[in-house]
């Protein structure tokens, strides 16, 4: 990753977990707590590509393993959000841009729910049972729900943040190159000259009629003798 995008990625991901531990966990809503570090890393994800979602998901949710009040296993929230981030860089589009908002909103509430099944089934495997008393079922609706309601207020604005700070090179230089390839490729074969200038085109014109009247000078000659 480059340096612009981990100074980016660290700076979002500490305002992101500041909000989550001093604002969203004390609002002690029903079920589930609204996830901002995880919108945070599919907004980032869904700029930067699978890899660098993975690697932005690892460090963020090692982050908030080791950010108190920590009451789970250290990496356990790391891998949750290593998985999510590389699933949600798999949909990033080749152009850089989404077309619509149903994708990411998609996006949302499957790694939502993703985040807590995945969560649920890790804690499972180390002996924590705490999401059978709450209840897997309200928690994955109120995560769905409120992550679902959070997401225009940070995935946006994470994601133009992150395309403004990588320039948006495929939007506008992958994009712009290729279509200066196609042009020259479309000029060139149709009409035989090179892409350069008017001077460059005559000169090619000359240079092929003084050869040919070489040739056929030649030719002449031969005839003659």
């Amino acid at each position: 990753m480059r340096v612009n995008r981990i100074l980016l990625s660290s700076v979002l991901i500490v305002v992101a977990l500041v909000c989550q531990v001093s604002v969203l966990s004390r609002l002690h809503l029903p079920g589930a707590v609204p996830d901002i570090l995880l919108l945070t890393v599919l907004g980032l994800a869904m700029v930067y590509g699978h890899v660098g979602g993975a690697l932005v998901g690892f460090g963020a949710g090692l982050l908030a393993d080791l950010a108190p009040p920590a009451d789970h296993a250290a990496g356990r929230y790391a891998l949750v959000l290593c998985v999510i981030g590389y699933c949600a860089g798999l949909i990033k589009p080749e152009n850089g841009r989404l077309k619509s908002a149903t994708g990411p909103m998609v996006v949302v509430v499957a790694a939502a729910i993703g985040s807590t099944l995945l969560y649920a089934g890790v804690g499972a495997l180390v002996g924590d049972t705490a999401a059978r008393h709450v209840g897997l079922s309200s928690l994955l609706f109120s995560a769905a729900l409120y992550d679902l309601l959070l997401a225009p207020f940070v995935v946006p604005g994470v994601m133009f943040l992150a395309r403004k700070a990588d320039n948006d090179p495929l939007t506008e230089n992958g994009s712009s190159a290729k279509a200066t390839d196609i042009s020259s490729g479309w000029l060139s074969s149709g009409t035989g000259l090179r892409i350069g200038g008017q001077r460059g085109g005559l000169g090619g014109l000359r240079t092929k009629a003084r050869a040919k009247t070489t040739r056929v000078g030649r030719i002449k000659g031969v005839k003659r003798l």
